[in-house]
């Protein structure tokens, strides 16, 4: 943690009323959804200056949210594309004991030694699936990155179920067995 931050942290109790912890459970009991309505709940109803706020809704929202959270908070409002990702992470749990399923923010990373699939949840009605396939040619359905630049060598685009098929699960393996 950097000096700055731990200083706020040590200054939170004298300047806002109550210590980060504190803090944190009264955020925990509001549940909010998006980080502005966090910072804004505590500047009206507390009285808590603008850095002070974004920082404890920060700090709070980093230490509650777990693996499930991240994946859950990517598919809301796009919840028709979750089976899609159901269907895909069942499979990757096939490919072996060394596949590690890695959520973030926006994605879902699919690791063996390193990334070699990535799960996003791009509009809502499609998932990108970003493949590390070095030296692969593009096809229609197998395109370049697009906006995942570096991150993967291609995409490919899903709308339903049905297009998780052989085809889409060779790819998966072929960037399975090259990701060692």
């Amino acid at each position: 943690m950097d000096k700055a931050l731990q200083t706020m942290i040590d200054n939170m109790p004298e300047k806002t009323g109550k210590s980060l912890n504190e803090w944190k459970a009264i955020l925990k009991e509001k549940a909010f959804t998006k980080h502005s309505e966090g910072v804004k709940y505590l500047k009206t109803e507390h009285n808590v200056t603008h850095g002070f706020a974004n920082t404890i809704v920060t700090l709070s929202k980093e230490e509650n949210t777990t693996p499930d959270d991240l994946v859950s908070i990517q598919y809301k409002g796009k919840e028709v594309l979750f089976p899609i990702y159901e269907k895909l992470i069942e499979f990757v749990k096939t490919l072996g004991d060394d596949v590690t399923i890695t959520p973030k923010k926006g994605s879902v990373s699919i690791i063996r030694k390193r990334q070699f699939v990535l799960i996003k949840p791009a509009t809502k009605t499609r998932i990108d699936l970003g493949f590390k396939l070095k030296d692969k040619p593009t096809t229609d359905r197998l395109e370049n990155s697009g906006p995942f630049g570096t991150m993967c060598t291609h995409r490919v685009k899903l709308s339903t179920i049905s297009e998780i098929d052989e085809e889409l699960k060779n790819w998966i393996l072929e960037a399975y067995s090259k990701s060692v």
